[in-house]
């Protein structure tokens, strides 16, 4: 925890010693009162913006709580990461059968591994801190209101933003790794 926290959006101003060390107290009673859980790398990134937009150790202790109950499905015990692996190979190969070739011919695309980080943390080190809070709160609100699966069309439009650029440079599996992380 403490390497992971120490590391965690360093570069933004929120997070001075003293705020570090909320982030760390406040992930520390998260895994005590989850031990059957534990920490697993990338929690920190899910818990740093609510501390920031909360300002509050309690309030977003209860929040991190609460968003861990979906969020923890995607770290590597939980399983659904597979589920979107497979969603993401099943949409490209219907909506653009040319990217779904390349990536086909140039290595093994049973996963997509390239959008890990991005389900992992609902696209947090994609996006510039500001546009973060936004983001979550369409993600979040999207799966109230229309799909839980929201995530799976920004990634679809990560990739067709970027298509010509993979296409162009026909790459390969480590390529588009490099290329989106």
């Amino acid at each position: 925890i403490d390497k992971d926290v120490h590391r965690c959006d360093r570069n933004f101003w929120f997070f001075t010693a003293g705020n570090l060390e909320r982030l760390r107290r406040i992930m520390c009673s998260y895994v005590w009162e989850h031990l059957d859980v534990g920490y697993v790398q990338g929690m920190c990134d899910l818990l740093a913006p609510l501390l920031v937009i909360l300002d509050d150790e309690v309030l977003a202790y209860s929040c991190f709580s609460q968003l861990m109950k979906r969020m923890i499905q995607n770290f590597p015990q939980g399983g659904a990461m597979d589920n979107h692996f497979a969603n993401m190979r099943s949409l490209i190969q219907i909506l653009d059968s040319e990217i779904f070739e390349l990536m086909h011919r140039n290595g093994d695309y049973t996963h997509f591994f390239f959008c890990y980080r991005w389900f992992l943390l609902d696209f947090k080190r994609e996006l510039v801190y500001e546009d973060v809070f936004a983001v979550w709160e369409a993600i979040w609100a999207a799966r109230r209101v229309s799909s839980e699966h929201f995530v799976l069309f920004l990634a679809l439009a990560l990739v067709a933003r970027y298509r010509d650029i993979i296409l162009e440079n026909n790459m390969d599996f480590t390529d588009i790794i490099r290329f989106f992380n």
